[in-house]
Formats: structure tokens, C-alpha cells, sequence
């Protein structure tokens, strides 16, 4: 494909970056239907993280689970997620009428992570998604977990506009985190963030930061952030399946202090922490040999 699968704001974080070449290398990736092989890719997966927009127009990312075969390809350009938001969750309400989705799939197991973005209506319990973009992604900053199943009860949520102390020491031993974003069209993109503990930094209970590291050339995440500041950051605790939701704003520092090529300042505006929101326990993880040394922190 051209280079015109990007739009404005990819295109400019691409420049900052000196990768102009290469994203448009990367583009030939992307595609509007599910390879056959990606099919029982999906099928295998017990999560799959959502992005979108609230009804005030905030983003959030979120966790949607099942067992194997709740997600699934009914043709080459539309899925079905057979399971919604839990109780609680900032997008149930938003996602019980038709919205503009991304959506990331991820294996930690396997390193495997693909991404799809595109348009959800309710079917019931479920979503249809028809999609748009299709692209996978490289393997890169992913820990190695394996998922085990334990049926639970999500706990009543708890919200607020800044971190608790619990809530930053959580983001600051954080090894992944997902972010959602989408352009000014409200088209909207999930993606992962991984790197060792430490690599998220807690710079104060409404601001976190944290380095941007080599990937693909695309800069879907900044090149949205770009022309639209709005993001959803989601941190899941592996062990316990409590999930904890930011929404506010970022914005990209292109020659950052750090030690990072750049890094991500995001301001929070809201919390939702909800206990046991996920039935999924990890193992302990492995973590991925592409990760850098952290830069200087800032304690939190």
C-alpha cells in the first residue's frame, strides 16, 4: 500500500523521527481483511484489549475476556467479541451503542500481537466489528506469560482524579501497559508499551512518563497524539486480575532529558480501579531481551 494509509499526524511523527523511509516501508503491512493465518490466531486468545471513546468524548482502554473461541473471525473483514465491559467499566456504557474501536490482540506466551481497528455495534452480549485495519505487529518489548483461569466477581470500582500511592507504586513496577488513542476523525487505536519495571515513571499522582522505543516506523500511538492529545492508559495486575484505567492527555517530547530517543508525558484527569475485574491469572513473567536499560527515574 502507499504511503497515504497514514494520515497527517503519523506522517509528522514519522519526520520528527528521521523514519519517513521507513514507515512507508511498514505500511505495506497494513490491510483492511484478516489473513487466514491470523484467523486461529484470534481464536486461540483469551483477552483482547479495546480502545475507544466514553460518551464525553474521553479515551479509555479496557480488557475484554473469555475463553478461547470468544473472539473470532466470521469473514475476512469482520470479528465478533462475544463478551462485554464489566460493571463498573468506563466503556460499558459506550460500547452498549455503535463505536469507532481499536483493538489489540496479544499472545504473551507466544510474542504474538495483532491489531485491528474499525467500527463495533452491540449484537446482545456480544460485538460486531467491522474493521478497517489489519496489521500485525514485531514482537519487541512483550513479556513472556502464561494465563491460567479463575472465575471471579469483579469488586465495586474505585474512582478518582489522581493516584493513589497503591496506584502509582502499581504503574511504577509496571512491565506493560496498553494505550488508546485515535486521530481527529475519532478513528480510534490500541496498542501495547512494555519494557522493564521501572521503565513508567510516576512523576506525580496526575502525571506518569515514559520512554518510546524503536518499532515499526508506523507511529500510529504519537502520530494520533500529534492532532489529538486524548488517550486511555490501562495497567493490568497480572496476579490479582485487578485493572487499572487512566484517561487524559499526552503529549510526545521529541528531545526529552531522559535518555530516550523520546518519551510520552501524560497528564491524568481520571482514574477507574477495579478489583478482579480480569478471571485471567499470569505467570511471572520473562521478560524480553529487546528491552533497553531504563533511563534516570524520578521516584515516585
Amino acid at each position: 500500500m502507499a504511503v497515504d494509509v497514514y494520515h497527517e499526524g503519523e506522517r509528522a511523527a514519522q519526520r520528527h523521527a528521521g523514519l519517513l523511509d521507513q514507515g512507508k516501508v511498514s505500511s505495506r503491512a497494513i490491510r483492511a481483511e484478516i489473513p487466514e493465518a491470523a484467523r486461529k490466531f484470534l481464536a486461540q486468545q483469551p483477552m483482547v484489549v479495546l480502545g475507544a471513546a466514553d460518551t464525553d468524548g474521553r479515551m479509555w482502554a479496557t480488557l475484554l475476556t473469555g475463553q478461547p473461541g470468544f473472539l473470532y473471525a466470521e469473514d475476512a473483514r469482520t470479528i465478533t467479541i462475544d463478551g462485554r465491559a464489566v460493571w463498573g467499566d468506563p466503556l460499558r456504557d459506550r460500547l452498549a451503542e455503535p463505536a469507532a474501536v481499536g483493538l489489540l490482540a496479544i499472545e504473551p506466551a507466544r510474542h504474538r500481537r495483532m491489531r485491528m481497528n474499525g467500527h463495533a455495534v452491540p449484537l446482545g452480549h456480544a460485538l460486531r466489528v467491522s474493521l478497517d485495519q489489519v496489521y500485525s505487529n514485531c514482537p519487541k518489548y512483550i513479556q513472556k506469560r502464561e494465563p491460567r483461569w479463575e472465575p471471579t466477581t469483579p469488586a465495586e470500582p474505585m474512582r478518582s482524579h489522581a493516584l493513589t500511592d497503591g496506584q502509582r507504586r502499581l504503574i511504577a513496577a509496571a512491565d506493560t501497559f496498553f494505550i488508546a488513542t485515535a486521530d481527529l476523525d475519532g478513528n480510534a487505536d490500541a496498542s501495547h508499551r512494555g519494557g522493564n519495571p521501572g521503565f513508567v515513571e510516576v512523576l506525580s499522582p496526575t502525571v506518569v512518563r515514559w520512554p518510546d522505543y524503536v518499532g515499526n516506523a508506523m507511529f500510529n500511538t504519537l502520530g494520533n497524539l500529534e492532532v489529538q492529545p486524548k488517550a486511555g492508559l490501562l495497567f493490568p495486575d497480572w496476579r490479582t486480575g485487578a485493572t487499572l484505567q487512566l484517561t487524559g492527555t499526552a503529549r510526545t517530547d521529541w528531545n526529552p532529558a531522559c535518555g530516550a530517543e523520546r518519551s510520552v508525558e501524560f497528564t491524568v484527569t481520571g482514574v477507574v480501579e477495579i478489583p478482579e475485574a480480569s478471571p485471567l491469572r499470569w505467570t511471572e513473567p520473562v521478560l524480553s531481551r529487546f528491552n533497553p536499560s531504563n533511563p534516570a527515574s524520578t521516584p515516585p
